[in-house]
């Protein structure tokens, strides 16, 4: 299906473009809203307020999802809402299921905030079967950043260095829209004025 993405800007296009045309999971073209919608007067239009950019790269997934508990939201009394690490994720003696759900409940934090890839590797089967399933475009092992946390963006010095893969016509369609007007802004709101992730074309995650 042809989606046209209009927002207020495009991070790294040249000035005066603000939309992405997808044509399934591929980036078929970048530029200014009118024109790409004028080639493509039958495409579906999703309008976001903010800037555009290609997804992001969580380089410390292993850690998020192997090394911490994402509680349900019914165990919210009990263990509250923040990843259980260290001594008190050993005192819950997870099985592999536990550790499955917790996994899947990352995952889904993950693209709330414009993460579209994840570095490995992932030692547990568990954890391996919920990345796999998530869509999630997996990159081969590195440095692991610092600090790990679900915001990639507060790891690196400026945007460009959260970025999974450039947004490039003929490229994969994984874009994540931010809150934002430019990159200044992005780098000091962080990921979390994220309000759309797209993976391959589909629209994973939505803000309200």
């Amino acid at each position: 299906m042809l989606t046209v993405h209009a927002a207020d800007a495009v991070h790294g296009a040249p000035a005066g473009a603000d939309a992405v045309a997808v044509d399934g999971d591929t980036v078929a073209a970048i530029g200014p809203y009118g024109e790409l919608l004028a080639d493509r007067p039958r495409a579906r239009v999703r309008r976001w307020s903010g800037l555009i950019t290609p997804g992001l790269l969580n380089a410390g997934a292993p850690a998020l999802l192997e090394a911490a508990y994402h509680p349900d939201p019914r165990e919210a009394d009990e263990l509250g809402t923040d990843p259980v690490t260290g001594a008190a994720l050993a005192a819950l003696d997870l099985d592999e299921a536990r550790r499955g759900a917790s996994a899947r409940r990352g995952l889904q934090r993950m693209l709330r905030h414009g993460t579209t890839a994840v570095r490995g590797p992932f030692t547990r089967p568990a954890v391996r079967t919920a990345v796999a399933r998530s869509g999630l475009r997996i990159h081969a092992p590195g440095p692991a950043p610092h600090p790990v946390g679900l915001d990639p963006l507060a790891s690196v010095t400026a945007p460009d260095g959260a970025f999974a893969a450039a947004l490039a016509v003929g490229g994969p369609a994984d874009l994540a829209v931010f809150d934002v007007r430019d990159a200044a802004e992005l780098r000091a709101a962080g990921a979390g004025s994220c309000t759309a992730t797209v993976l391959g074309g589909r629209l994973l995650f939505r803000r309200g």
